[in-house]
């Protein structure tokens, strides 16, 4: 089933202008796939899938694995955040990042696709904003100190 979707979710992003994990989910359900929204993020994530521009300030999903160079490269970890993040901030579990307004979508991928040393339990984005759920407190505490020496003080 999972190989179905995945096969499923390139024909999509090829044929339709998708660039919301919500109107994925929603192609998804019309064509008989019952997802929820944190399957399709893990699908995203699995299948590598990025956001690119495609002119007139719009963008969509597009397999990264396509797009081709190295994806999880720290140098470009480290770019990425330097120019999405405002701040990051911690409670509990829940490690905040704060970014600039359409960037929280590429932080976020960013984010999900380096190896931490942490318990990293998932991710959720929003247009200027991603939060990162951790297994503890400590690990919340830690990667936020962590990804802290990471934003540019603007």
């Amino acid at each position: 089933m999972k190989n179905e979707r995945h096969a499923k979710i390139l024909e999509l992003i090829q044929r339709y202008p998708i660039d919301r994990q919500e109107d994925l989910l929603a192609h998804l359900n019309e064509e008989g796939f019952s997802v929820t929204q944190a399957t399709v993020s893990r699908d995203i994530r699995q299948l590598h899938l990025v956001k690119a521009a495609v002119g007139g300030g719009r963008y969509r999903y597009v397999s990264g694995v396509a797009t081709g160079g190295p994806r999880h490269s720290q140098s470009r970890f480290e770019t990425i955040f330097r120019e999405s993040v405002l701040k990051v901030d911690w409670a509990g579990h829940t490690v905040l990042v704060k970014c600039y307004s359409g960037m929280a979508n590429a932080a976020c991928e960013m984010f999900d696709s380096m190896q931490w040393d942490f318990d990293v339990v998932g991710t959720l984005s929003g247009d200027d904003t991603f939060i990162a759920l951790m297994r503890t407190e400590e690990d919340a505490r830690a990667i936020c100190g962590e990804l802290q020496q990471y934003v540019s003080r603007h």
